[in-house]
């Protein structure tokens, strides 16, 4: 069973959803126990294949951390906070409850322009 924690503990999840804007990068630092990586990885895939049907959902991609580490990252681009706050209705994604993670912490950003080392 996984337990939800912010990331920043100014900014909630929540509040960022009710700002509209876009678009926006989901990252989802998750812990997973070594013995439970493999059904992490079976519930995340199903998971991340309902997330890819929603309309508003541009790309994901899970990567973990090198030399034996148990933390992922779930990193997702989608076209707004709108679009992923709907994508939570549906019935068929996992239930925290039944996540096989530690805990999990997500939180939404937007680009941000750095003069000549990056665009916005």
């Amino acid at each position: 069973m996984a337990t939800f924690v912010e990331m920043d503990d100014r900014v909630t999840l929540s509040t960022q959803m009710d700002q509209n804007i876009g678009p926006v990068i989901l990252i989802n630092e998750i812990s997973v126990d070594p013995e439970n990586i493999e059904e992490f990885l079976k519930v995340w895939a199903k998971d991340a294949n309902i997330m890819k049907q929603q309309p508003g959902f541009i790309s994901a991609q899970l990567y973990r951390g090198i030399a034996g580490s148990c933390m992922f990252i779930n990193y997702a681009v989608w076209e707004s906070t709108d679009s992923y706050k709907r994508a939570f209705d549906n019935p068929d994604l996992s239930k925290l409850s039944d996540f096989p993670a530690n805990s999990v912490s997500p939180h939404l950003f937007k680009k941000v322009a750095v003069p000549g080392i990056c665009v916005g």
